[in-house]
């Protein structure tokens, strides 16, 4: 069983920088999602189990930074230039399978239990 923890987030307001942090973080696939009140929960960020590949979100492309130390264990969001639009529970998500460019919300079979990020404008 996984059990994926996630801390850092917080309240902040627009334009201020948050750094999220989640282990374990060796697996296959690792990523973050995040949902917003009233939407559908959309990914954000994935890596590679090497952390040689990452892919993100068309909307926070330039202004986050997911990566990962294999030495401790720990996955990390760097989130720079916040919005409110950023708003929203954040999960820390792990895909085992072992296959696949962990770009696809399936590809994800564990999830932490989030953690809150709430920026004002």
């Amino acid at each position: 069983e996984v059990q994926l923890v996630e801390s850092g987030g917080g309240s902040v307001q627009a334009g201020g920088s948050l750094r999220l942090s989640c282990t374990p973080s060796g697996y296959y696939c690792m990523g973050w999602f995040r949902q917003a009140p009233g939407k559908e929960r959309e990914g954000v960020a994935s890596i590679d189990s090497l952390g040689t590949t990452t892919t993100y979100a068309d909307n926070v492309k330039g202004r986050f930074t997911i990566s990962k130390d294999n030495d401790k264990n720990i996955l990390y969001l760097q989130m720079n230039s916040l919005k409110p639009e950023d708003t929203g529970m954040y999960f820390c998500a792990a895909g085992t399978w072992g296959a696949g460019d962990c770009t696809h919300t399936y590809e994800f079979n564990y999830w932490g239990q989030g953690t809150q990020v709430t920026v004002s404008s």
